[in-house]
């Protein structure tokens, strides 16, 4: 199964409302395919800094767009009951006329939100663990009508799911996941598997994603899955953009931006997230890149 190469852009909820509107429809109007949304409770690097709630925010979106689609990239299944949360997701379903994404993850044992916010901070091993369960309840409330679960971790009984979901059979999963049993999750349940490399030098990530693709196709054998009909997805990462100030270093030249995108398309990436730039300097760069060079590199893989 082939997808079309598309970008998505994920943005922090950290500006004020009108520019975050500006941004999205200035993005759908440069013809990217995928806005993205952070989620957190707080910027987890800087807690006093302004944030907004990712879903809210999307509902907005929704309404005030009409072409690009939106998702969570992604949301922390610490933060909300999985019911809930795919009755969030079937309601923007609605609202964006069949545009929405479920993004999914574990979230950062690292956050400050959770204190915050009094939830439990459950240790890696259990928010794997949870997550397998989180994410099928998901899955089976948007498919099914009526839905009745009981798991370890979570419980649900004969959940009703009406109206049924503008998109069929229900809006696409996508899994944020990087390690072994993360990633058997993906291979399980996701439509879309997303991950991202920490390491520093550009090398060392696309080594790191290169060996996750490898892994990822053999839990899709070991499922019985075709390993072609999960979509992989891969946001670039600078690690130095924070210290450096926010610049981003694929935003420095077009050439270098190319050169990043092709390697990491040749890796069997079909879905290229950019962050949008933390530095309002850049803005310019990634306007001409989305507007001049995007369709070049989509043109190329057409076929």
């Amino acid at each position: 199964m082939g997808f079309p190469l598309r970008f998505h852009v994920l943005s922090l909820p950290n500006t004020p409302w009108h520019e975050m509107l500006g941004r999205f429809r200035r993005m759908e109007d440069l013809g990217i395919e995928v806005g993205a949304i952070a989620d957190h409770f707080v910027d987890w690097t800087n807690p006093p800094s302004p944030w907004f709630e990712s879903w809210a925010l999307l509902a907005a979106l929704a309404s005030a767009t009409n072409t690009i689609r939106l998702t969570t990239c992604v949301a922390q299944i610490p933060l909300r009951n999985p019911a809930m949360h795919a009755r969030q997701a079937l309601t923007l379903d609605h609202i964006s006329n069949g545009r929405i994404e479920v993004g999914l993850g574990t979230g950062l044992t690292i956050d400050p939100s959770y204190a915050m916010a009094g939830l439990p901070n459950w240790d890696a091993p259990e928010r794997v663990a949870r997550f397998g369960e989180y994410v099928e309840i998901v899955d089976r409330l948007l498919t099914d009508e009526v839905t009745t679960f009981h798991g370890t971790y979570y419980d649900v009984d004969g959940a009703f799911m009406n109206p049924r979901p503008v998109q069929s059979p229900r809006p696409p999963i996508m899994v944020g996941a990087m390690g072994p049993r993360m990633m058997r999750h993906a291979a399980r349940w996701a439509d879309i598997w997303n991950s991202l490399s920490f390491e520093v030098a550009f090398a060392d990530q696309l080594a790191e994603t290169r060996t996750r693709c490898a892994q990822v196709d053999t839990y899709c054998t070991d499922l019985g899955r075709d390993a072609a009909s999960l979509q992989r997805s891969y946001t670039m990462f600078d690690a130095m953009a924070r210290p450096n100030g926010g610049a981003i270093s694929y935003y420095t030249s077009a050439d270098l931006f190319t050169e990043m995108v092709e390697s990491i398309v040749a890796l069997g990436i079909t879905d290229v997230g950019l962050y949008y730039p933390l530095d309002p300097s850049q803005v310019p760069m990634f306007e001409h890149l989305a507007s001049e060079v995007l369709p070049q590199i989509r043109n190329r893989h057409a076929a």
